[in-house]
């Protein structure tokens, strides 16, 4: 534990937080809600093992976008509940939830303890996911939140998705010139073409 760091300990903090607030803002539990608990458990566990990062972003701004990142989602759960939203396609939706759960843990897993909350880096992750997009668990983000709002909608959460989206863009970028870095990135990036869509970006 005294090799630890601050980033540490607050990656530990933010994530025992998300699970706090996870169970009582969900009533009842699905397939995808219970493999997003088993990957906030990987997370407490990688930020007691992770090795310091070589390099990693400090900027004012990048910190912005990783708190917009994070709260986002939270935002919306709190929006439906003051202006309830409107069905989409709720059985498309979940299915869309159920495999960016699934996407998203397989990425974490594959990131292992390369995973943090600032752009760093730890190494770069070439396997599984990554071998697909250079930012899988971005585009699990992203699939997640055209799912949610499948389910339950309405002007307030595209808005916050909008914002969101915003921030992850930002994020892959200062993420990249980091791990611009490491000597196997620009054999990495010609290989692997798009960050999140395949064929489009």
């Amino acid at each position: 534990m005294s090799a630890r760091t601050f980033g540490d300990f607050l990656l530990f903090g933010v994530t025992a937080v998300e699970l706090a607030i996870l169970f009582p803002l969900t009533p009842t539990f699905s397939i995808a809600d219970w493999i997003y608990v088993l990957q906030h458990l990987v997370v407490l566990g990688i930020a007691l093992t992770r090795p310091p990062p070589e390099a990693q972003d400090r900027s004012l701004l990048t910190g912005a976008a990783v708190i917009v990142a994070y709260a986002y989602p939270y935002a919306q759960v709190a929006y439906l509940r003051w202006v309830p939203g409107d069905p989409g396609w709720p059985a498309g939706g979940l299915a869309l939830v159920i495999a960016a759960a699934c996407l998203s843990l397989a990425s974490l897993l594959t990131l292992g303890k390369r995973f943090g909350i600032r752009p760093a880096l730890r190494g770069l992750a070439t396997r599984g996911p990554y071998r697909v997009v250079r930012h899988p668990m971005y585009l699990a983000y992203l699939v997640a939140d055209v799912g949610y709002n499948l389910q339950e909608w309405n002007p307030g959460t595209l808005l916050l998705v909008a914002a969101g989206w915003a921030s992850l863009a930002y994020r892959i970028r200062a993420e990249e010139r980091v791990l611009a870095r490491a000597a196997e990135w620009p054999q990495y990036r010609s290989t692997v073409r798009y960050r999140v869509l395949p064929g489009v970006w």
